[in-house]
């Protein structure tokens, strides 16, 4: 039509249209870090997308397995200080009758607290540093860690609905 001006206007790549609304895309502040527990790098997802089992972005791996990571002494920072979610760890030994006897339920609780919570697991035998440095004098010993500070600690063996009450009984900064 003569005279009648057409813009071509393009929003901003953030924004998304989607029929007549105009719908913004979760910001960096939106979306939380995720350690990989397979490859030990560094997710960002946005929480709403925890149900759809995300897949790591290097090795294309489950995000969320249901189990808990097994922790060393080189990958252990990694894990608890880049995590926005919660990181519960077992320190234990494979001479320990009662960290025997908690593993199954340990096991359990992995899947029951999963996306809220990374449980994790540390042999002390053989990575001895990361247990001195938070002072395990017995074990097994559970601390739940967010952000990299201890948020909690508790020694002994203990079942699977007592480890879920405990850790979801914990003062955590979300």
């Amino acid at each position: 039509m003569p005279g009648r001006i057409t813009l071509n206007f393009k929003p901003p790549p953030h924004i998304k249209r989607a029929s007549t609304e105009w719908k913004t895309q979760p910001t960096m502040k939106e979306q939380l870090h995720l350690t990989c527990p397979h490859c030990d790098s560094i997710n960002r997802i946005n929480p709403a997308r925890f149900q759809d089992r995300p897949l790591c972005g290097r090795c294309r791996q489950r995000l969320f397995s249901a189990e808990p990571v097994s922790l060393t002494s080189t990958n252990f920072d990694r894990h608890i200080n880049r995590n926005d979610i919660p990181v519960l760890v077992d320190f234990w030994a494979p001479w320990c009758g009662p960290c025997k006897m908690m593993a199954p339920a340990f096991v359990q609780a992995a899947a029951l607290l999963e996306p809220d919570f990374r449980l994790a697991k540390l042999n002390t035998e053989n990575d001895p540093g990361p247990a001195a440095r938070f002072d395990i004098r017995s074990i097994p010993t559970l601390i739940l860690f967010q952000h990299g500070k201890v948020i909690a600690r508790q020694s002994g063996a203990m079942g699977t609905q007592d480890i879920v009450t405990w850790v979801r009984g914990q003062r955590l900064n979300q």
